[in-house]
């Protein structure tokens, strides 16, 4: 089974008030929230609930976090579904751990402690997907995300980093993306999603994330789904043959 191992570090740090369209604008509104899924996720619809507006992207809650279950992989599979076909050209993930300035935390809450997100391996247009699948499934892209310690520093507290998603060919008329999450940084290097982990004996903490944001364009090509009427008993005037009408006559 392949590991979890990340091919990108390339990242922007976008604007705090997000002015720059070098990356694309937020496709937020193109999300078909209602249908918006996630596996593993400790608190349901919780997935949903950290695609949020860009002005609350540095918000401490709500925030997903993985199954608490220290035996299990903290592992995340995000599927987002679009109402248009769009054009990806950029993805922004943030965590709150490591935050000085979050008064959320799971000493100041006394929940159990979580880790950022490690490794997002995504899929582009693929349905039905699952934790088995994906770990066998070659990805569009792998990213391996930046440490959360660099989220937080000085200079950088107030915006997002927005990391580009290539080979851009690859993100063109997306209907549907989804995120796998395989890893985090309290889990050594190329454990996450591997038959290694099954050597790794120490407890697994749970994977948390509090943003998560797409941008890119819209193409106006709405969704739509495919209805098929099938006839129980055809009837007779919808399948006429030419010249039939001069047969069917009585003595003709």
């Amino acid at each position: 089974m392949p590991g979890c191992d990340g091919h990108s570090h390339d990242h922007d740090h976008a604007e705090p008030d997000d002015t720059s369209t070098a990356l694309g604008t937020s496709l937020r509104p193109s999300i078909n929230f209602a249908s918006v899924i996630c596996l593993n996720e400790s608190t349901p619809n919780s997935g949903r609930d950290v695609l949020k507006l860009y002005e609350e992207r540095l918000t401490a809650q709500p925030s997903l976090v993985s199954q608490d279950d220290p035996d299990d992989d903290p592992e995340l599979l995000l599927v987002v579904p679009f109402s248009e076909a769009v054009t990806m050209k950029s993805i922004s993930i943030l965590s709150h751990h490591d935050n000085p300035n979050n008064n959320n935390n799971a000493a100041a809450t006394g929940r159990r402690q979580t880790a950022a997100p490690r490794t997002v391996r995504i899929y582009t247009n693929r349905t039905n997907l699952d934790f088995e699948t994906v770990r066998d499934l070659e990805p569009a892209t792998t990213i391996t995300l930046m440490p959360p310690s660099h989220n937080w520093t000085p200079e950088h507290t107030g915006g997002t980093i927005d990391y580009p998603l290539r080979p851009a060919g690859r993100f063109q008329n997306i209907t549907e993306i989804a995120l796998y999450f395989c890893d985090n940084y309290d889990m050594p290097d190329g454990y996450g999603a591997s038959s290694n982990m099954e050597d790794y004996d120490d407890d697994r903490i749970p994977t948390e994330i509090t943003y998560v944001g797409f941008k890119g364009k819209g193409t106006n090509m709405k969704r739509k789904a495919v209805k098929a009427v099938y006839e129980v008993r055809g009837m007779k005037k919808d399948h006429k043959v030419p010249g039939s009408e001069y047969f069917g006559r009585e003595g003709v």
